[in-house]
């Protein structure tokens, strides 16, 4: 169908009559009458009813109008992104909490000024919740923890940052060895089934320490509140959300290597939405390199 035709019909019942039409849209009489009855033989009914010089829309003409004016915008929509430099779009993004109250708000707000035709749909949870939801395409992307496991070929992450692990205690433990506080201080695991806290669990079976655990849970902001009341000794990342130094807790380095904790943007290849998603990926990788570059090579995908 073309959709000349419809801007014809349109302008035909708000202009009431085939002559007005065919002068506001620069067109002859003749060519005005031909478009509205290749329409009519198009959708097999009368649309104009003529009664001499006058027209009006009949009962179903009337139905379709206000149809025709949302394809006609549509189409007009279209037009505009084919001619448009600029990225429009919504973007369905998961993030975790700490993301959410750090950086993820200053990565929006330089979105909406470098972009303003994108849209983000914000979905908070954990990052084993994200790879399946991008897998399935009920998310665009997601700010997320590595996976502990090979990614299908479909998918991509693209590193942001890397955080060590340190042991966090309180202030009078300032100074003592890091191994000697795990051996003999109430500990405070990082959940262990948790993909943040894998990486502690692993520390302490390789290094030979059993601790005396005392809670066991999967937040860290919280963890940090604890060891700052003396509740225990936590092994922790150094995280973007800076609550280790805000809550004037000591950070102890790890006598042996541990694993950092790596998170990145994790999205689909496939995706229809991939230009949204480059979008803020950039700025996303700018804003993470202004809290200090990662310990490997920013930027690597995987």
């Amino acid at each position: 169908m073309n959709t000349d035709y419809l801007k014809t019909l349109l302008a035909v019942s708000r202009h009431g009559s085939m002559a007005a039409a065919a002068r506001r849209l620069g067109l002859t009489h003749g060519a005005v009458a031909q478009q509205i009855r290749v329409l009519e033989k198009e959708l097999g009914t009368v649309l104009v009813a003529r009664a001499g010089r006058t027209v009006h829309m009949t009962e179903n003409a009337a139905r379709l109008l206000e149809s025709v004016e949302q394809v006609l915008e549509q189409v007009e929509r279209l037009h505009y992104l084919a001619r448009s430099s600029q990225t429009v779009g919504q973007l369905r993004l998961g993030a975790g909490h700490t993301a959410l109250n750090t950086t993820v708000p200053s990565i929006l707000e330089q979105l909406v000024r470098r972009h303003p035709g994108i849209s983000v749909d914000i979905h908070p949870g954990h990052s084993a919740q994200f790879y399946p939801s991008i897998e399935n395409g009920d998310l665009d992307a997601a700010i997320a923890l590595e996976a502990p496991y090979p990614l299908p070929k479909s998918l991509a992450w693209h590193l942001l940052r890397e955080e060590p692990h340190v042991l966090a205690v309180a202030p009078h433990h300032a100074g003592r060895d890091p191994h000697t506080l795990l051996a003999t201080q109430p500990f405070i695991r990082y959940t262990r089934s948790d993909w943040g806290g894998r990486h502690a669990d692993d520390y302490l079976r390789r290094v030979g320490i059993r601790p005396r655990e005392r809670f066991e849970l999967n937040a860290i902001e919280s963890i940090a509140v604890m060891v700052s009341r003396d509740l225990g000794v936590a092994i922790l990342p150094m995280s973007t959300s800076g609550v280790i130094s805000r809550l004037n807790i000591v950070a102890l380095p790890l006598p042996a290597p541990c694993e950092p904790r790596r998170f990145g943007l994790i999205w689909s290849r496939g995706s229809s939405r991939i230009s949204v998603i480059q979008a803020f990926l950039a700025i996303a990788v700018a804003e993470y390199r202004e809290l200090g570059a990662p310990h490997s090579a920013l930027g690597a995908e995987r």
